[in-house]
């Protein structure tokens, strides 16, 4: 496949995060191959707050895909009613998807991330791939702002004054480094607070970049070793560091 067919397949949610997807590292992987690379391939369990910001990501990127999502009016998932309706899955309460829709109008009538966000030459959901440390990278940045020359990336945060430690902690520095080069632009991420609705705009700092290669570059090593080598034996792997 051509690279520009291989976009295309991309474009697509199922292929995306499916079996074609899996041909390609992305930086969901990074903590697996960091701490346990035998879970690289395991399937992740269900988790609310994935389920939040997808629906906040699509609520702002793709408003025509929110019938996607199952919203119940319960008060909890602890009630009858609601664990009748989820079928077992992970489902929106009414009153989060009310949250979410505040927290997009929010967002929104900000003037700064309007623009940023609904810019005038600007792509959403853009998939892209690159070649870093030998190994084949994927990546689906939110928003390619053209006019800015800049990748924006939403996120929601339980706790905005510390988005700067959290930003390392769930891998947005490697992110960040992946990203800047699928798309040849910065990245800088557009924070909403889920409980006061407090906006923050953060960029990256050539350290935060650093960090983020360092990164990369022990994972890729990392799955080099454990999915490319011949007669490995990962009993015999261990960590050695000094402290």
């Amino acid at each position: 496949m051509t690279k520009e067919e291989i976009l295309e397949k991309l474009k697509d949610d199922e292929h995306y995060y499916g079996e074609f997807g899996r041909n390609f590292l992305s930086n969901s992987n990074i903590s697996a191959l960091l701490t346990n690379p035998l879970l690289l391939y395991e399937p992740q369990p269900p988790n609310t707050n994935f389920v939040i910001g997808g629906y906040f990501h699509t609520a702002i990127l793709e408003p025509d895909k929110l019938d996607k999502y199952k919203i119940i009016k319960a008060t909890t998932r602890n009630t009858n009613a609601y664990k009748e309706l989820s079928g077992g899955e992970i489902c929106l309460l009414q009153h989060e998807a009310d949250k979410i829709e505040l927290m997009k109008d929010t967002m929104l009538a900000n003037n700064i991330c309007k623009d940023l966000i609904r810019g005038f030459n600007v792509e959403y959901e853009k998939p892209g791939i690159t070649e870093l440390f030998n190994v084949m990278w994927k990546g689906k940045a939110d928003i390619v702002n053209h006019d800015e020359g800049l990748i924006i990336d939403l996120k929601t945060t339980s706790n905005i004054t510390e988005f700067t430690y959290s930003a390392r902690k769930y891998n947005y520095d490697s992110q960040a480094y992946i990203y800047k080069n699928l798309f040849g632009y910065d990245l800088i991420f557009i924070a909403i607070d889920k409980g006061t609705n407090q906006i923050g705009i953060f960029d990256c700092s050539d350290k935060f970049l650093q960090s983020g290669e360092d990164k990369v570059k022990r994972a890729a090593e990392a799955y080099e070793l454990f999915y490319k080598t011949e007669d490995f034996d990962p009993q015999q792997f261990l960590l050695t560091r000094t402290l």
